[in-house]
Order: C-alpha cells, then structure tokens, then sequence
C-alpha cells in the first residue's frame, strides 16, 4: 500500500464517526450469527454448505453497512439518539435484509435452508443490536451531566454557526451561565462529525426544525455576522419553521473590530435581512481625510447624523462640533458621545441654519475643515403641504450654510441628497435638488469643494416606514401600504454613514456621488418580513391593506436623471453622476426671490418658483408605471 493511501486510511479511521462504523458493522455480523444459530440450535438447519460462512458474513456485512449509511443514520449523535434514529435502523434493517436475502439467493440459489425464519430473525436482532446501545448511551449521558447544566435552570441553546463568532460566544456563555450550548449547527460539510470546544456539530441548519426537537433545544442564536442577507433570510425561514425561540449576533459592521459579546445577542431585525454584504471601506483614505480635522455635522441628532457622529469620533477628530434645532435628539447624542468618547473635543450648538446669526457664529467661531449638512426635512406626505417650510429648511437652510462655509474657508462641504431629488414628484424631493444645484454651482466659484452624496431610503431612520410598521403590528394590524407594486431603493444607517464618509474624501468638489442601492424592494416584501419577524404571519394574523398612492409619491425611484451620464469610482458601492450645469445668475436671481417669498409666506409663489427651478416636478406623474429605473450595474 503506498504511503498515500495509508495516510489516507488513518485519516478515516481517526473520523469522529469511525468508532460508530466500526460498532455498528460488528453488530451486523453478531447479528448475521446469531441467525444462523438460533436457526440451527431450533430448527436444526443450518448455513448452506455451497458457501463458505466467512464468505456469507462479508457480503451480508458489507451490504448491512451501505444501507445503514444510505439511510443517513450517521448523521445523528448517539448524544442525541431519538425515535427518528430508531426509525432510520428499522428501515436499514428492514431493507438490509430484503437485499442481502435476494444477493444470496441470486449468487447461490439458496442462503439458508429456512430463509423465511432468517428473513424474520435477522432484521429483529440487528434493530436491537443498534438501537438498544444508542438508546442506552443516551439515557447514562442524560443522568450524568454536570450538575451546572442539570440544575442551573438555564436554556438549552443551539448555536448556527460553527465558526470563529460561534466557538468565542460558546466560550462567554459556558463563563456566564444560564445558557448552555448543547450543539452547533454549520453547513460547511467539512465539519461533519466535528466538535467544538467539545461540544459537537449536529448537522446542517436546514436540519434545525429535527434537531431542535430531538435535543429539546430552547433557543438558537445565529452566529453568522458575515453572513449575506439572502443566507441571513434563509436562516431565519429555518428557525421559524422549527418553532424555535432565536436570536443573532451583530453584523460585522455592528461588531467592528470588538469581540463577541453575550451583551451583543439581539432579536433578528429588518436590516439583517435586508443589509448587503459587509460595506469594505478604504481606511485609511478615511483616516487621513478625517484625523486631525475639525468636523462639524447639522442634523447631528437624526438618524443618519447620529451614526455620523459616531463613526467620526472614532477616528480622532481634533473637534467634533453637532448642530441641531432638536433639543432632545441633541441631548441624546451629547449624551452618547461624552459617555463613550471621554477624550473627544466635542461641542454640541442648538441652533436653526435657516436662522443667519446661528450659522454665521457657528462657522465663523468654530471654523470647521469640514461639513457634513445632513439636517433637512424629509417627510414627503407633510411637506406636500407645507412648501414654505419645506423650501425654507432645505434650500435657504443649505445656501445659509453654504455661504458661511465659503467665507470661513471650510475646506469640504458634503450635502447629504436623496434619490428623491432625481426627476422629482413631491416638494421634498425638488426642494433637495434644487440645494443640489446650489452646491455644484457654488463650488465653481468657490475654494471650498462641494459634494453632493445621494441615495435612497434608509432602514430605521426616524420617520421611516419601518417604525410605522413595527408600530402597526404591536398594535395588531392591519399594516397599510400604498400600492401592491411600490418600491424603493434602501440602506442600512451604518451603511450609508460610511459611506458618505467615503464619497467625502474621494471628491475634489462639485461631484454627485451616488451609492450602490443595490436591487430595489418591494414595500409589500418589506411588510411581510416585519410580520413574520414579529412572530405573526401575514394575512392570517396581520393584513396587509392598501391605500392608495399618496399626493406626490411615485412607484419606483431613480438614482440617475437621463441628462445625467455616470461611471464607476474607485470604490465599488460609489458611482459618480456628472452633474447637469445651471445658470448662476438665473438661479441665484431665483434663488432670491424665493427668500422674500418665504419671508412674506408666499406660498403660491414658491410653487411657481419650484416649477421654474426643477422643471420635472411639472412634467411628473403622481401614477406611471413605466418609470425606468436605472441599474447601477452596468456601462456608464
């Protein structure tokens, strides 16, 4: 035998399962002896003469085993033996028998003189032969387990996920207590029979609904942060199939480069589900574009503010300077900050940008190298009816800001758009691009570099469908969507955080920077996931209920106007949209008088004045179906 071929052997006969094959395979020849005497000692007949008895147990053997084996019957642990595993040895058994009785009798005319008896006696002896062991082991290894796991009164937990977040968060639980691991479940077939931390790995999650059920399992807990939301989705379908309580870890983006924490077990959400592979970012371009600066960030108390806030201050920032006209949301993230970030120079300012004073002494006090405006109004169904607000927050607020940004010498001015701004239907939506046209105007006259960051919805944030959602479930239905064929394009907040933070450091001013938004989604699909996450199932116990689309909402979004030719970056989530050039005198001229419009509250005027500016606001259709989306993927 070559040297291959016996390092080959050695490796099968040290499998965890070999002891098992080895066990089960003696049984089968007892077994097949047993037969033979009883049959003898009773009957007094024997094993025919025309074949050799060695022969006859090598074949009956060798044929025993490739049933056991197709029958799946090591797969399970005798740990865990149950009736399935019985039932998987009665049909080995059962059509074992059938096909070594038909061998013989084909290769020698006749096995054994009395093959009725045999075909009788021989299944009854090996179904006890293998199953009376298993059953055997299990019951001792019931009634002798540590007394922590007998008595602790804890969970009994299977964890998803056999990898390096598995193995940590089954280490934490055995320090912690009150949770015990009792298996791992992993798809990687090469950790078939493996153990982890001693404790074993019992088969694909697609086996999970069994396995739970087998093991009386109390909870499963996903540990899979790099998991894409396709596998996260079909992990999550597993666990509601088995009826089981479950849990997950963070994603990678939660988890950053801290270890797996207990702390960190949370209930499956929306954005696991939803989120896209991990966002890979360039670092250290971030680092150097971000370090030492002094960043100043408006709307710093909303959802995507907040999280910019928090992704800033790990990169230290020489100061940190927070906007908002919202007093609790700032309380909130001065609070987080101070508590989390005791080294930061932080400064947070209560303050309108629409309001001249504020702005002129904030930028003018503080002089920040850079600027992320992420403070607008964004309800759409509101600002439908409130224009005035609506074009004084989004469109005075960033000229305000703009222009002290310009005379203070503020290095980066980053405008956070949306893809609402792209041929828009509603007032928000034309308010933000006319700020977009703003911005890429300014920054031709100016020293500052303006950038413009758009893209669609993002998950969770404040005022966003899924609060509405969750909120209608808890309060038992029914969840209203607009349209059966409404979609959207949406972002995780971390996600989109980062990066705008990207986009920030790769611009040398008057770009449209647009993130990958991936496939848009379907409300309805959007709906349906947050029901059955809640435990509820749509249409039996939440309905869903349409409608109608609202004034000003649209089917499909667009990431890109037709005028507007785009081509990839250097990042792969980040495309660059060249931006279509305004007139800067007919603009600011406009842009003027709508200040006196909305001084005077002219509320007509500044719908002419909308209508002038953004011309696509008049020529959209609140229904039409044939909008065309355009992909991301692609030749620019």
């Amino acid at each position: 035998m070559s040297k291959k071929n016996i390092n080959k052997a050695l490796r099968l006969m040290s499998h965890p399962r070999a002891a098992v094959v080895v066990h089960d395979l003696v049984m089968v020849m007892i077994a097949c002896l047993a037969t033979g005497w009883i049959l003898h000692k009773f009957a007094y007949v024997g094993i025919a003469p025309a074949v050799p008895v060695p022969a006859e147990l090598l074949l009956v053997t060798v044929l025993q085993g490739l049933v056991l084996w197709a029958t799946g019957l090591y797969k399970g642990l005798w740990r865990f033996a149950s009736f399935p595993d019985l039932w998987n040895i009665a049909r080995a058994a059962f059509f074992g028998t059938l096909l070594i009785f038909t061998s013989l009798t084909l290769i020698v005319g006749s096995a054994i003189q009395d093959s009725l008896g045999a075909v009788l006696i021989y299944p009854g002896l090996l179904f006890l032969a293998l199953g009376l062991p298993r059953m055997c082991y299990r019951f001792w290894k019931d009634s002798h387990l540590p007394a922590r796991q007998q008595f602790s009164g804890g969970k009994r937990v299977l964890v998803l996920g056999a990898g390096r977040s598995g193995a940590l968060l089954e280490r934490e639980l055995r320090h912690r207590g009150g949770l015990e691991v009792i298996g791992f479940l992993d798809d990687d077939p090469r950790l078939r029979g493996a153990q982890v931390h001693g404790i074993p790995v019992l088969g694909p999650i697609s086996r999970l609904p069994r396995i739970c059920h087998e093991v009386r399992a109390d909870l499963a807990i996903i540990a899979m942060p790099s998991a894409t939301n396709q596998q996260m989705q079909n992990v999550v379908e597993v666990c509601e199939r088995s009826d089981i309580e479950f849990r997950t870890l963070p994603t990678l983006n939660d988890l950053g480069n801290r270890a797996t924490r207990i702390d960190d077990l949370k209930r499956v959400a929306i954005d696991d589900l939803l989120g896209r592979e991990p966002v890979s970012l360039e670092w250290d371009s971030i680092r150097e574009g971000l370090s030492g600066k002094r960043v100043m960030i408006t709307g710093g108390g909303g959802s995507i503010g907040s999280e910019l806030c928090r992704l800033i201050a790990r990169l230290n920032p020489v100061e940190l300077i927070v906007v908002d006209n919202g007093e609790y949301a700032l309380y909130r993230i001065d609070h987080e900050l101070r508590s989390e970030f005791q080294d930061l120079v932080f400064k947070s300012v209560l303050g309108d940008i629409c309001d001249s004073a504020t702005v002129e002494r904030v930028v003018g006090e503080y002089k920040p190298d850079m600027i992320f405006h992420a403070a607008a109004y964004k309800h759409l169904p509101i600002l439908q009816t409130q224009v005035r607000e609506a074009f004084r927050n989004n469109v005075i607020g960033t000229m305000r800001l703009a222009e002290a940004a310009e005379r203070h010498d503020v290095g980066t001015f980053v405008l956070i758009s949306t893809d609402k701004a792209v041929n828009p239907a509603n007032v928000m939506g034309a308010t933000k691009r006319v700020a977009e046209m703003y911005c890429q105007s300014m920054n031709a006259r100016s020293r500052t570099r303006f950038i413009t960051v758009r893209f669609g919805n993002v998950l969770n944030s404040n005022g966003s469908v899924v609060p509405l959602f969750k909120d209608q479930i808890a309060r038992g239905g029914p969840v209203t969507v607009t349209h059966p064929e409404i979609s959207r394009y949406f972002m995780t907040i971390s996600e989109a955080s980062q990066l705008i933070m990207q986009a920030a450091v790769l611009g040398n001013g008057g770009e449209i920077y647009v993130l990958d938004m991936g496939e848009p989604m379907k409300i309805t699909y959007l709906a349906e996931q947050l029901i059955r996450l809640s435990g509820k199932e749509p249409g039996r116990d939440i309905e869903i209920v349409y409608t109608g689309l609202r004034p000003g909402e649209k089917l499909f979004e667009e990431l890109f106007h037709e005028q507007e030719p785009y081509e990839k970056t250097g990042h792969e989530k980040i495309f660059l949209a060249h931006p279509r050039q305004a007139d800067w005198h007919e603009l600011s001229t406009e842009l003027r008088t709508a200040e006196l419009a909305v001084r005077r509250y002219d509320t007509k005027r500044l719908h002419e004045l909308l209508l002038k500016l953004v011309p696509e606001l008049g020529k959209s259709k609140q229904v039409d179906s044939e909008q065309v989306v355009v992909p991301l993927h692609g030749n620019a």
